[in-house]
């Protein structure tokens, strides 16, 4: 396959998932996984897709600007940087599959913990949390590649919906992203081939969300929190199969 379909095809790969990523509240980059290591080496794969996120982000940035919550970010993001560069340190050498397996039966279990979707909370909920899960979430997000829905149980129970929890995470996101491309960047993981195809998925994840900001004005609240929930628990029951298949 010519370089110019080969980036063809992430771009239209980035603009699909990150459509629906919009409307679930994350998940673009948990489908993208599959795709990339179907498609670079599985090295590349985690580098290329938090690259192209971060190329993405800005455009997300400017759509969901008003409905930022500030204060969640500032008690994620300092700690995020730090979990994003010390998995950085040796991002080739780790393998955390048994922390992974755990999350995808967290993530599982929000089915339940949200009676179906009957239930607005589950959990009581924080500012302070997000000072630890900065760190594990961006010390895993790192070294995989995706881990947005993991947040979202959180988000959901902190009171944040539609357009603000999407506006947060993507404030939280773009800090930890410019941490996690210094990273791969210092520690020799980027390449020009790395770059050129992050750019590519990061154009198409930039449209995808503008699609997806389009759609999300028509959905209903309990619509929105609804198929959050079920892409959560999809995204957990994919995590488990990619482990189980890794593992075969």
């Amino acid at each position: 396959m010519s370089d110019i379909w080969f980036n063809l095809l992430l771009f239209l790969a980035g603009t699909l998932t990150f459509t629906l990523s919009t409307l679930t509240a994350g998940g673009g980059g948990l489908l993208l996984v599959p795709i990339l290591n179907l498609l670079v080496r599985t090295t590349q794969a985690a580098p290329v897709l938090n690259t192209g996120n971060l190329i993405g982000r800005p455009i997300r940035l400017l759509l969901y600007w008003k409905y930022i919550d500030w204060k969640a970010t500032l008690y994620y993001v300092p700690t995020a940087i730090v979990g994003s560069l010390l998995a950085a340190s040796f991002f080739a050498h780790s393998t955390i599959i048994w922390l992974q397996f755990i999350i995808g039966l967290f993530l599982i279990s929000t089915l339940w913990q949200y009676k179906w979707g009957k239930r607005k909370s589950s959990f009581k909920m924080t500012y302070a949390y997000l000072m630890p899960l900065g760190f594990l979430i961006s010390f895993l997000g790192t070294i995989t590649g995706a881990t947005g829905p993991v947040l979202n149980p959180f988000y959901l129970n902190l009171g944040l919906s539609k357009e603000k929890l999407i506006g947060t995470k993507t404030a939280n996101s773009f800090f930890m992203g410019l941490a996690q491309i210094g990273g791969y960047t210092w520690f020799g993981i980027m390449s020009n081939e790395v770059w050129s195809w992050a750019i590519s998925l990061g154009i198409g994840i930039s449209l995808g969300s503008y699609i997806g900001k389009r759609l999300l004005k028509k959905m209903p609240d309990k619509s929105f929190r609804n198929w959050v929930i079920g892409f959560i628990v999809f995204s957990g029951i994919l995590m488990i199969i990619e482990i189980l298949v890794t593992l075969s």
